[in-house]
This record gives C-alpha cells, structure tokens and sequence, in this order.
C-alpha cells in the first residue's frame, strides 16, 4: 500500500528521488503534475520519458495530462519575483490533494534533488500546503544524489531536459541580451 505521493516534475529526478525514499521505507507512488512547463513540445518529452520510465521499472504513477499553461502563466505573470513560490505551491497543492483522495498520508517533490531549485523557500511551501491539507510533507535535501540521478537518466537514454520547464527559466538560461 503507498504511503508517500512524489511529485515528479521529470523522469530524470525521479530516479534517485524515488530510490532514496524506498529505502526510508515509504512505498512510493508517482505524481506528474506541471503546469509551468513550456513549450508544449517539452510537457510531452517530458511525459513520454516518464511514461517510459515508469512501465520500465514497474513503478505506480498517476499522469495529468492536462496542459494548464495558461493557467499558470495569468498567475505567474503577477506574481512576479514571487512567481517560484507560486509554482511549488500549485504543483505541491494538487499532489497534497491527490494523497489526500488516495488516503496516502504523506507526499513530497522531486525538486528536492534539484541544485536549482530554491531550497528553503520549497521546504516552506511544503510545510505550509502540509499543515494546509493535513497531508505530511516530507522534506530531505537530496542534492547529493543530482549528479547520480542524471548518470542513471543517461544510460536509461531518457530525455533530459536543460531548464526547470517554466518559461521564465528558459529566458533565465538561454537569453543573453540586456
């Protein structure tokens, strides 16, 4: 029986991700829910290779599969410096919910593995949408195990990715006017 729903934002990060918190103990299940990835053509590559991953190794994961870029973009756009907290909180908020209605008690993220990511401000966010829906986030600092993560994609030849996924992450990475 699961007892720990991880948000997997892509296949990569789920490896180790998944791997560390089986050996915890938890019975992990997979959750894809992103709905800052952009363009399209990223969601699905993203998709697929979770999709690849997750039959290949027998692993449980639940796929919404709607594209709520919109969605995130009107939100995103006035939140402004904000706009990182914005996305944790709706990717953790609906994986939180999804435990909830499958009567798993805790969740986490596979953000936690990203050197990219902002730690203590994900850390927080996870608290707040735990204490908020009654569901235990569970936090570990996995960025050690980054580089493992992304060997492990490579030999699988899993896609992977060069940018968190949101639109303003791939400015942040590939524009380099003033």
């Amino acid at each position: 029986m699961l007892d720990l729903l991880l948000h997997i934002c892509c296949a990569p990060c789920s490896i180790y991700s998944w791997d560390y918190f089986s050996g915890l103990g938890y019975q992990p299940g997979g959750f894809f829910f992103n709905p800052n990835i952009h363009p399209y053509r990223e969601f699905s590559s993203r998709l697929k290779a979770l999709r690849e991953l997750a039959q290949n190794e027998g692993r449980p994961v639940t796929f919404d599969e709607r594209y709520l870029m919109d969605d995130f973009l009107r939100l995103a756009v006035s939140a402004g410096n904000e706009r990182c907290r914005l996305c944790y909180e709706m990717r953790l908020l609906e994986t939180a919910h999804k435990a909830r209605e499958a009567e798993i008690e805790n969740f986490t993220t596979t953000l936690l593995l990203s050197p990219y990511q902002k730690h203590e401000l994900l850390k927080s966010v996870g608290e707040q949408v735990g204490e908020q829906t009654g569901v235990n986030f569970i936090y570990a600092d996995l960025r050690s195990g980054f580089r493992e993560s992304m060997d492990q994609a490579r030999e699988k030849e899993l896609y992977r990715q060069q940018y968190c996924g949101c639109i303003f992450s791939e400015k942040e990475r590939y524009y380099k006017g003033s």
